[in-house]
């Protein structure tokens, strides 16, 4: 939280020419499987539980350049084995189809399900890569032709066992 509240106040003091922006942050220790992270106005990521328990990470605080002196928060969860982190921009989120819905939060979350439980039933199996294309190839199937209108970024972590 203290490196999210940093960057806030330089992107306030260049608010007439930087637009607002949104930030996760996150530290994994891969020995113990904690992660520490921040959102600043961030899509919540998403936890997907080996056991199939889905958790949205939202700590943080406020979009970056709203206010310099924002509080942000830290958030802490435990990544066990076979857990996958998705951190996305909301690019994903906004990406619309030929009948202008967007692909939207529970469509990502289904996403992610299949795309981590697609060998055998099993999270085990899938790795992160495998999770990752599964998720872009989905976003741009849904957006068939039409252009995107903003970034489209998306991180997907697996902790092994």
């Amino acid at each position: 939280e203290v490196i999210v509240a940093g960057v806030n106040r330089d992107v306030c003091l260049t608010a007439s020419t930087v637009p607002l922006a949104s930030l996760f942050v996150a530290r994994l220790d891969s020995a113990t499987g904690t992660l520490d992270y921040c959102s600043a106005g961030h899509p919540p990521a998403l936890l997907l539980r080996s056991n199939g328990e889905l958790e949205a990470l939202s700590e943080g605080g406020l979009l970056l350049g709203v206010l310099p002196t924002a509080p942000y928060v830290r958030g802490s969860v435990q990544l066990g084995p076979a857990d996958v982190l998705l951190a996305y921009s909301d690019g994903v989120l906004e990406t619309v189809n030929n009948s202008d819905e967007e692909f939207g939060l529970e469509r990502i979350k289904t996403q992610l399900r299949i795309a981590a439980l697609e060998q055998n039933d099993t999270m085990n199996r899938v790795s992160a890569e495998t999770i990752l294309f599964s998720v872009l190839a989905a976003v741009q199937d849904f957006g068939a032709s039409h252009k995107l209108v903003d970034d489209l970024s998306v991180v997907v972590i697996r902790r092994d066992s």
